[in-house]
């Protein structure tokens, strides 16, 4: 295998920066149905609660074929594997665009979920990889920019093209988007052999890695508890919080741009404490969850909760990914493919929890039960992390 010519450190940012904006793409098409629900339901005329099944859909895609994506396309060279990943999203988001019904609408779907799951299974070790020595942390942070910038922009700006041009062009506006990201890959990335993929021999050996494990099993229950209350969040704040539309629009704009100062302390903060900060992370989670009812008492409180909140969740994702390169840096793509599957079955179940918790109990509950299952799995970040640190004191 041949070995991948040095590139500057220049060189080596711009590669950065680019999967940085590759990342704002691939997270902004997961989400922007959330503000297309009902133009899609108009066109295809269906209930746009109906039409929602697509998310829940599109998270379970990516959580079931992102392992065996990550093993099918392991030996292949990174540039050329991006090519295809972006290829393949792109031919996807067209027949999204030009679907005639929700059955051509799913397959456009499923088609870019499928590119997700590569996507984010090698674009966490391939930043680390392009970051000059000593800025691993800061290439990290980048890449959380970019999603972080998705929940500012994105959704908002879908939500604008849909109501200027239509809900496919919307897509389609996309589409050109990645192709415009897919050029600059080319022009920015050096060639790039596999390394420290794994195989699916490693799979056995991961899952006897204690620490690993219960990483795998916070992600669950800390994002499940997340989306149980975030996928409701627009009729909370309405029906809870008795806030006009323009204030539902800011406080998301203001809970996505939270992202940017947590990246910042993540670059900052995560390289010297890096347990501190992840259970920091979680347990603030745990407790915006559990305060959400209270805090929609006012906008003031609202804001402040929002902002809070925002900024933690994107600290976990930050310091889990840095985490699980940690723990496997012989299967580092391999480790990342389980934690963004993983991640996105926590994503589903949170939805389908809060929809059952919203119908059964009323709106009002969802922060209060997502804030139960975040209880579990700020005990079980506390523990891991007490027993991981006994072991390796042992091991030294």
């Amino acid at each position: 295998m041949s070995t991948p010519e040095p590139v500057s450190s220049r060189h080596s940012w711009w590669g950065v920066l680019v999967l940085a904006l590759s990342a704002f793409i691939f997270n902004t098409t997961e989400f922007v149905p959330v503000a297309l629900l009902s133009a899609i339901g108009d066109s295809l005329h269906m209930k746009s609660t109906d039409v929602g099944i697509m998310l829940t859909i599109y998270a379970w895609t990516v959580a079931v074929a992102s392992l065996p994506l990550m093993l099918l396309t392991r030996n292949v060279e990174r540039r050329k594997l991006l090519t295809i990943v972006f290829a393949l999203f792109i031919v996807s988001h067209v027949v999204t665009g030009v679907a005639w019904n929700f059955t051509v609408l799913m397959v456009g779907r499923m088609g870019i979920a499928f590119a997700h799951a590569i996507f984010w299974s090698i674009s966490v070790s391939l930043v680390v990889r392009l970051a000059p020595p000593g800025n691993k942390s800061r290439a990290l942070a980048m890449l959380g920019m970019g999603t972080s910038i998705a929940m500012v922009a994105g959704i908002p700006l879908g939500r604008v093209i849909s109501e200027l041009l239509g809900w496919r062009q919307a897509f389609l506006v996309i589409a050109g988007a990645a192709a415009a990201a897919l050029l600059m890959l080319r022009m920015t990335l050096p060639l790039l052999p596999s390394q420290q993929a794994g195989s699916f021999s490693s799979v056995p050996v991961l899952f006897k890695k204690p620490m690993l494990v219960s990483l795998y099993l916070i992600t669950i229950l800390v994002v499940s508890a997340h989306f149980t209350s975030y996928t409701y969040i627009e009729p909370f704040i309405q029906t809870v919080g008795h806030q006009s539309s323009h204030r539902i629009t800011y406080l998301l704009i203001l809970f996505g741009s939270a992202g940017i100062p947590a990246a910042i302390c993540f670059n900052r903060i995560y390289p010297k404490q890096p347990g501190q900060f992840l259970q920091g992370a979680v347990f603030t989670v745990f407790v915006c969850l559990l305060v959400l009812f209270p805090s929609a008492l006012s906008i003031v409180t609202l804001s402040v909760h929002t902002v809070i909140w925002g900024g933690a969740i994107v600290c976990f994702g930050l310091a889990m990914q840095a985490w699980v390169l940690k723990l496997a840096p012989e299967a580092a793509d391999l480790a990342v493919s389980i934690y963004s599957g993983l991640y996105n079955v926590g994503i589903g179940a949170g939805a389908l929890l809060g929809n059952h918790i919203a119908n059964d109990f009323g709106v009002s509950w969802v922060g209060t039960f997502g804030g139960v299952v975040g209880g579990l799995g700020a005990a079980v970040c506390w523990l891991a992390l007490r027993m991981y640190g006994r072991a390796h004191a042992s091991a030294h």
